[in-house]
């Protein structure tokens, strides 16, 4: 066997890429095919690196992208406020594109931007924007960098964290923002430590700097270090920032060790990302080839039971769909009753405006019963569409209760799962899987068609030529007002019903991800384990190739 030479190009990382595809291939590894698709993709286009900016929500990332083009393109607010991937990196002349999920792409003006990216004007990503991708002159110091917006990952609004934390393969360098009116959280070392597995550069930025004092700023820092320290084994650079105060200062600072840095040495920095990429997909490549060699020196034994040995009853297919399917059932049982229980508290109150609003316009009404029915009704219809539509538009965030929850207890049985099955493999054939890029996108529901349902329990006014209204008025005047509350009620359970169905529909989509990521895995485990006799000699020759690609220098 002839040892591959050390990989000093994008050429190397192609030949190695070649390798890791023919391997996935040949012994049906399908679980590495998405990181093997990110990597390609990465090799097929010119050096381009992606400096994402990441955050919680309202931790100045959109204001520190806008400083860096020296305009305020992006939105920022009091709210959540950035809902898809933005992209900025330098063109002349300047121009925005919007490419929708559908694949289609529009033009638009600069101005036209919040119409696309703000939660305030495109709410839930309603029109269905895939990514915005502007070019500016003002970037022209970053030739070869594309800085990402990415949406707020503790936003209240799931969607928002899903789209960022989607992005994360996608990564060349990160800037992770951290504002000085909170701590370092749990979350926030949760998302460094997986963009490591993605990026080997990771600087941290610590926004509204203006609310210390230079000396709180120094401690806060050193702080930051030591916890990153401790908590990662690893250094991080730490940058305060400020829009607010010495604002060209600090801008400079980053732009010039980071930014400028990396553009000036754009080929070397591309090829170290690349390599970082291909390496860490060849170390999981190789673990999975360890397993099937593993289960190839064991040619003398019954390939059935060694398969039962490590897959065991606990890993059947159709029992965990059976498990699965339970759990969503279970949790899409309590949507109803969540959605009830919210929208409860606003039947009362609902009841009494429009009954206020509506005894303020009986009395301007004219014509017969017939026609003041008539009246009432579009009246009725128009006023609980426009109520009950904004009930549903302010009141969404609260609904996905069970969303969420299926979301959280999906990625609990995910992980439940693979520590299982590793723990299956490493007393079996003493090795340990490698850690599995799993991540369950909440598909967020679709805000219904609000149409309200109205009808009287007794058409009176069929008989309005019967009926003096100069006499009975009142009377029609008083009912109009009681049926009221019945509208309320029935719209607010309507809406509820439409809510209950787009959630769960939503859990199933969560459902189906998760046992396509437990089928495809059990399938490339069973692929390892079963078809692998006899097999040594070449898995040993594979295994040594890719070997001598990992250690070259």
């Amino acid at each position: 066997m002839v040892a591959a030479p050390p990989m000093h190009s994008n050429v190397d990382a192609r030949r190695l890429m070649d390798s890791v595809r023919e391997a996935a291939d040949r012994f049906r590894i399908a679980s590495l095919h998405r990181q093997i698709e990110i990597c390609e993709n990465l090799l097929a286009r010119p050096p381009l690196i992606d400096i994402a900016v990441f955050g919680q929500f309202k931790a100045g990332k959109s204001s520190f992208i806008n400083s860096l083009t020296g305009r305020d393109i992006l939105p920022v607010g009091v709210i959540p406020v950035t809902t898809v991937i933005t992209r900025l990196s330098y063109g002349e002349p300047e121009h925005a594109t919007v490419t929708f999920l559908d694949g289609t792409r529009t033009d638009v003006g600069l101005e036209e931007l919040g119409q696309y990216i703000s939660e305030t004007e495109n709410p839930s990503n309603e029109k269905q924007v895939d990514m915005v991708d502007i070019e500016l002159p003002s970037l022209q110091p970053y030739p070869g960098l594309r800085l990402v917006d990415t949406p707020g990952l503790g936003s209240v609004f799931t969607y928002h964290r899903e789209a960022s934390r989607n992005w994360l393969p996608e990564v060349g360098a990160a800037i992770l923002a951290v504002s000085s009116d909170r701590p370092l959280s749990e979350n926030d070392l949760d998302l460094i430590e997986e963009l490591s597995q993605h990026t080997p550069r990771i600087v941290i930025l610590l926004t509204k700097a203006d609310l210390l004092t230079p000396e709180q700023q120094r401690e806060v820092v050193e702080f930051f270090r030591k916890t990153l320290k401790h908590k990662l084994d690893r250094e991080f650079p730490v940058y305060p920032y400020s829009t607010r105060t010495g604002t060209d200062q600090l801008r400079q600072r980053i732009a010039s060790d980071l930014l400028a840095g990396i553009s000036a040495n754009l080929d070397h920095e591309f090829t170290r990302i690349v390599r970082f990429k291909t390496q860490s997909l060849l170390g999981r490549c190789l673990t999975y080839l360890e397993v099937a060699r593993a289960s190839s020196l064991e040619a003398d034994q019954d390939r059935e039971a060694l398969r039962d040995k490590v897959l065991g009853e606990k890993m059947a297919m159709e029992r965990i769909r059976e498990e699965v399917s339970v759990i969503t059932r279970e949790i899409q049982g309590q949507t109803r009753m969540l959605l009830k229980n919210h929208l409860d508290r606003f039947e009362a109150p609902l009841t009494e405006k429009i009954r206020t609003r509506l005894s303020h316009e009986l009395p301007t009404w004219k014509g017969n019963l017939w026609k003041l029915t008539r009246r009432y009704e579009e009246w009725l219809a128009d006023t609980m569409t426009e109520e009950i539509g904004r009930i549903s538009q302010a009141e969404n965030v609260h609904f996905f209760g069970t969303l969420n929850k299926a979301h959280r207890t999906l990625m609990r049985y995910l992980e439940t799962f693979r520590l299982v099955l590793g723990e299956s493999i490493s007393r079996v054939l003493g090795i340990r899987l490698p850690d599995a890029d799993w991540k369950i996108e909440v598909a967020e529901p679709e805000h219904p068609d609000i149409r309200v349902l109205f009808a009287f329990d007794i058409h009176w006014d069929l008989l309005w030529f019967l009926i003096p209204m100069f006499v009975f008025r009142p009377l029609f005047e008083r009912h109009y007002l009681r049926e009221v509350a019945w509208a309320v009620e029935m719209n607010l359970s309507r809406l509820a019903a439409q809510w209950e169905s787009r959630i769960n529909k939503a859990i199933e989509v969560m459902k189906d991800q998760a046992l396509a990521y437990i089928e495809e895995e059990l399938a490339t485990i069973d692929a390892l384990l079963s078809d692998t006799k006899g097999r040594t000699k070449e898995l040993d020759d594979l295994i040594g190739m890719l070997r001598s690609m990992q250690n070259g220098s």
